[in-house]
């Protein structure tokens, strides 16, 4: 019986030993699986997209049929370097519409779901770098990650497979051919690959040695300094700089995704959008932290949108005294003024398990910033870099190290279909007739109900109706073109629609210089502290001499000597929002007004042509923001009658009686 008993137990702990391994094989094999045989015969960076399934979706639509699509991009590092922060390149083709990702994020900040037919790029997250076999003993676990994909694609049906049209690694320094399809193997198996190796006559300006990448450089860069850190919970101080010359930001928002379940529990220097503690209380964080008193939290929102705090609360002892903070958001050139290019704030974040140890921190992805009439930006994934170091707050001449620092760097974007926000008109003192903004040159109403059309060309004004909002000019404009025996489209075209218009205005034309007058109109209720506006003229920048009613320079920017920046005088430089008229019942609104002269020389610029459209700008900025221009200049009209000044007179005083009747 003692043999029958211990033969028992010997057999039972094989059998227990074997299926202990065999659990453990497969378990291993759900985490990462073997790499395709073809990642034998690569010595760089392997990667692979295969395609695994696909449904049929409703609603059935024989031009645009939706599918389902299940599909895993595998990037493997067989290199002899550790691969830090990868990202990958994906030209999707199919119209594709991503819904989810594992172990990924969108390189451009955009938060899934999201629409990638045009192609994307995905960056890791958690594990963003990928070691060496040599480093880590061939732990796949450490030297490969396997993106799970999941979305909608459009048109491509079986037994067809919907791939992309190629894959390539987006870190610098690597080359890669096109992608190659592997031999399918297994039923519903089709694959993508390709082999990235580096690229010899990069020049990299780390070692890699280095623990973390290089600061980047960028329009706007934000820095995630994490301050202190405990087990369940951390601050970060949050720094937005502005290193674009033409470029700021009014009003900003800031916005990103938490992956961890993070929460805000309080803030210095900014301030959450929307307070409100419900997704933590109904949520995990409110099983998890029964004893705090989520009263005091700031915001749960798995996307936050932080603003900045107004003047009046840099000096609170709760909210503010943080350099650099509570400015309303206005975040301006460093050609303007270096002490006002940067916004700080700072905020407590509380963790959820299993992160709840001092070391397990983790920055929130898909950083997006804008402002109210300023340039699009598009925002890169954070990058661990090496850590902050400020000086140290006690006035001692040391400085401290931030725990951790990671850098986003974001760039001034053009975003397809998008509008400009300010607009351009033209006139000259040789041509009676102003050359207005462009029709719908900051976008067409959504319905315009036969009021207006949205493709007639702009028609020529005389000079007085730029005083007037759109809406008032249109007895104006008719008088105008009966006079000049013109025809106008019926109906007439639609507005600018524009914030903000500029009018530039060839003022004088003579044998050494010239000059020209330039009035900025604030169209919007929100006032416009600390403005700028730039010109670009390739031409006669270099004749610039000066500004009479502005501070004006000129600048070199990219090594071209063609922009003039020009802001307010000190005490001036703040352009009031549209106000009502002194009767509001008949007068129409009054916009905010600023306007100065500038005057050339043309000693430095030999042969320009004024007449001929050399003295108007190529490109116009305001804020930041790139204006829309019209498409033509005025015409040299030297068969002009004479008395048409007098009759626009006449004219001018018509339409005023006109609208006060």
């Amino acid at each position: 019986m003692a043999f029958y008993l211990n033969y028992n137990t010997h057999f039972f702990f094989k059998f227990s030993l074997l299926f202990s391994l065999l659990s453990f094989s497969f378990s291993q094999s759900d985490v990462v699986e073997a790499p395709s045989p073809a990642a034998d015969s690569c010595n760089g960076i392997f990667l692979s997209y295969a395609y695994s399934s696909g449904t049929k979706l409703k609603p059935t639509d024989p031009t645009h049929q939706p599918y389902r699509f299940e599909s895993v991009l595998t990037v493997l590092n067989n290199g002899d370097e550790e691969l830090k922060s990868w990202k990958v390149s994906v030209e999707f083709q199919n119209d594709e519409f991503l819904v989810s990702a594992s172990n990924a994020v969108l390189a451009d900040g955009t938060s899934l779901p999201a629409n990638v037919g045009n192609g994307t790029v995905f960056a890791g997250f958690p594990m963003s770098d990928l070691k060496t076999a040599i480093e880590t003993a061939g732990d796949l676990t450490q030297m490969q990650v396997q993106v799970q994909l999941l979305g909608t694609q459009f048109g491509v049906a079986a037994p067809d497979v919907p791939l992309p049209k190629n894959i390539q690694l987006a870190n610098d320094g690597f080359i890669c051919p096109k992608a190659s399809m592997q031999v399918v193997v297994l039923p519903g198996k089709n694959e993508m690959q390709v082999c990235c190796r580096k690229d010899p006559k990069f020049k990299a300006n780390f070692t890699v040695d280095e623990e973390f990448l290089p600061k980047q450089s960028g329009d706007l860069t934000i820095m995630y300094d994490v301050t202190r850190t405990y087990d369940s919970n951390y601050w970060a101080q949050v720094t937005v700089s502005n290193h674009n010359p033409l470029g700021r930001l009014d009003n900003w928002k800031l916005s990103f995704d938490w992956m961890r379940d993070e929460f805000i529990y309080t803030m210095k220097g900014a301030y959450p959008y929307v307070v409100d503690s419900s997704d933590c209380i109904f949520g995990t964080q409110g099983q998890h932290y029964r004893d705090l008193d989520f009263a005091n939290v700031l915001n749960c929102e798995r996307r936050p949108t932080i603003i900045d705090l107004p003047p009046t609360k840099a000096n609170d002892t709760t909210l503010g005294l943080i350099p650099n903070c509570c400015r309303n958001g206005s975040i301006l050139p460093p050609s303007m003024d270096p002490s006002k290019s940067s916004s700080v704030f700072q905020m407590q974040v509380f963790k959820m398990p299993p992160d709840l140890n001092r070391s397990e921190l983790s920055p929130p992805q898909n950083w997006k910033i804008n402002g109210t009439l300023n340039p699009d930006y598009k925002c890169g994934p954070p990058i661990r870099v090496s850590p902050s170091q400020f000086p140290d707050p006690s006035g001692l001449p040391s400085n401290t190290t931030a725990v951790a620092s990671w850098q986003v760097v974001c760039n001034i974007t053009q975003p397809k279909g998008a509008s400009p926000k300010c607009c351009v008109s033209f006139s000259s003192y040789y041509n009676d007739s102003v050359v207005p903004c462009r029709t719908c040159a900051c976008g067409c109403p959504s319905n315009t109900a036969r009021t207006c059309s949205t493709t007639a060309p702009a028609v020529l004004l005389p000079p007085e109706a730029l005083l007037f909002p759109f809406e008032n000019r249109t007895a104006m404009a008719q008088a105008w073109a009966d006079l000049k025996h013109r025809t106008v489209p019926n109906p007439m075209p639609c507005g600018d629609n524009c914030g903000v218009s500029i009018n530039w205005h060839v003022l004088t034309d003579y044998s050494r210089g010239w000059s020209a007058r330039i009035t900025i109109f604030n169209w919007d209720e929100t006032a416009f502290p600390d403005w700028f506006a730039a010109v670009q003229m390739d031409k006669a920048t270099r004749g610039f001499q000066k500004m009479y009613s502005f501070n004006g320079s000129a600048v070199e920017l990219n090594g071209v000597n063609n922009t003039i920046i020009m802001q307010g005088l000190p005490g001036l430089n703040y352009i009031v929002g549209e106000t009502d008229g002194a009767n509001p019942k008949k007068d129409p609104r009054v916009p905010g007004k600023q306007q100065t002269v500038i005057s050339f020389t043309k000693k430095n610029t030999p042969g320009i042509n004024i007449a001929a459209g050399e003295g108007f700008p190529s490109k116009v900025f305001f804020n930041g923001e790139e204006c829309a221009l019209p498409s033509v200049f005025p015409t040299n009209n030297s068969n002009r009658e004479g008395f048409t000044t007098i009759l626009s007179i006449f004219l001018a005083v018509f339409v005023f009686i006109m609208l006060h009747q």
